[in-house]
């Protein structure tokens, strides 16, 4: 199933520190490159990376620009067609502006969580939601998880994801993986 609707975020800014304290946090490669693979095993349309960090704006080009335009995009096809779907922007608000000019039809906007927040919706209802014609990007935070003015501004916010121990504080491009296969496939 291709949910050409569903686009996925990676928040930089707003995140949480461990001491629940907004911050802006630093981006890591192989989010961008193992995020991009999950992105397009499972149909999502696009993959937009957020930062308002000029120097992390410009690190994440680099990979990306690597892998679709240089060397290493002749050396893994595979991997290029990951990384096209990337694309940087500044803000939220920038990303949502550019799905709305794409799609010309209204986003819906899912917040994820490692913890328990009021209200939230579980996998397979979401996946009932793709099915209609909005469009939907899947928000991810790094660091301890996005802000709770972002969370608050959503019109969902996933169920957190739960093993079977007390443990819950994932890496992120393990989060979107699990979530994705969730949302896709019916579990």
């Amino acid at each position: 199933m291709v949910n050409n609707n569903l686009y996925v975020a990676l928040i930089h800014f707003p995140v949480m520190n461990k001491k629940d304290q907004p911050i802006g946090s630093a981006l890591t490669t192989i989010d961008l490159h193992d995020i991009a693979r999950a992105s397009i095993t499972f149909g999502v349309k696009g993959f937009f990376v957020i930062t308002p960090y000029e120097d992390q704006a410009r690190l994440a080009t680099q990979v990306i620009d690597h892998w679709t335009k240089g060397v290493g995009g002749k050396l893994n096809p595979f991997r290029k067609k990951a990384l096209e779907l990337i694309r940087v922007t500044k803000t939220f608000e920038d990303a949502l502006k550019e799905v709305e000019k794409e799609r010309e039809e209204p986003v819906i906007t899912i917040a994820t969580s490692a913890k328990k927040i009021s209200g939230s919706i579980t996998t397979e209802d979401l996946r009932q939601k793709l099915e209609n014609q909005a469009s939907h990007v899947l928000i991810f935070g790094t660091a301890w998880g996005l802000a709770k003015e972002l969370i608050d501004r959503c019109d969902y916010i996933l169920d957190p994801i739960k093993g079977s121990t007390e443990y819950n504080h994932l890496s992120v491009r393990s989060a979107a993986s699990i979530y994705l296969d969730r949302i896709i496939n019916s579990r």
